[in-house]
């Protein structure tokens, strides 16, 4: 078994940052690649990033791409999202995912193990 834990929510202003991280311990050899997935009161699991463990390739939502950066530091285990130029709609529950193949890394379902989630508040 895996398990994440995410880091570095909170409420920031538009147009400010944040970096959230994710911690991974367990059977972390297991891991593949890592991702992030936001989700709003009433709407689906929505893709934010991911990252291959092994070469770092890297997948955006359009909606974030430019402004969103996802990283690993194998070493640590851990994945990070730095989040620029927030917008009040980026507004969420962001949860911290891994998966053990090489699946479709913008699915859900996918990923194997979830984070508990980390509140992101933007205001305007």
């Amino acid at each position: 078994q895996v398990q994440l834990v995410e880091s570095g929510g909170g409420l920031v202003q538009a147009g400010g940052s944040l970096r959230l991280s994710c911690a991974a311990s367990g059977r972390t050899f297991s891991i593949y690649a890592g991702g992030w997935f936001r989700q709003v009161p009433g709407q689906e699991r929505e893709f934010v990033a991911a990252i291959s463990w092994s070469g770092g390739s890297t997948y955006y939502a359009d909606s974030v791409k430019g402004r969103f950066t996802i990283s690993r530091d194998k070493a640590k285990n851990t994945v990070y999202l730095q989040m620029n130029s927030l917008k009040p709609e980026d507004t969420a529950v962001y949860y911290c995912a891994a998966r053990r193949w090489d699946g479709d890394p913008y699915r859900s379902e996918s990923y194997n193990y979830w984070g508990q989630g980390t509140q992101v508040t933007v205001s305007s």
